[in-house]
């Protein structure tokens, strides 16, 4: 793929600084689409894309979690594991405040702030994982080993699949 043939964004210079090798994807768009709708595009398992989900605890601190497309968290459980009394989702301005990025572009790599992350300890079983490049419609395929490589990254199990 030509060097300008995707997206540079936060995400991608963070990558490109840590030396992580990766695969640049880009699909068509589309709002409420989902991890569903970026998997079918890409003709990869929903399981594989990776959502990037920007929540907060009571204390309003917030945090990322790296979740399978095809599953929900468990918050109640994930409070639990974190010593919080509850964890919820921060809503998109909040989420972009903190992040630097729009919901539905947002990636764990180059937040505008430096932010806890929690991620499900299955994810590191897939090989490759997709997960967001920081832009709408930009996924990235890389070694789910690098995310503890280049992120302080604490392996959770709080997924629910419906």
């Amino acid at each position: 793929m030509e060097k300008n043939s995707y997206p540079v964004t936060p995400a991608v210079r963070f990558l490109r600084e840590k030396k992580v090798l990766f695969a640049p994807h880009q699909y068509e768009y589309v709002e409420r689409g989902g991890t569903k709708h970026s998997a079918e595009s890409l003709g990869v398992s929903e399981h594989s894309v990776i959502k990037t989900l920007v929540l907060e605890t009571e204390a309003k601190k917030p945090l990322l979690v790296l979740m399978h497309g095809d599953a929900e968290v468990s918050t109640k459980q994930l409070a639990r594991l974190i010593g919080a009394k509850s964890v919820t989702p921060c809503t998109p301005e909040t989420a972009t405040k903190h992040t630097g990025y729009l919901v539905g572009g947002t990636s764990p790599f180059g937040t505008r702030q430096s932010l806890p992350v929690y991620a499900e300890a299955t994810i590191f079983q897939l090989d490759p994982i997709y997960i967001n490049g920081g832009k709408r419609g930009f996924l990235v395929s890389l070694a789910p080993a690098e995310l503890k490589r280049v992120l302080p990254v604490t392996e959770v199990s709080v997924a629910i699949y419906n």
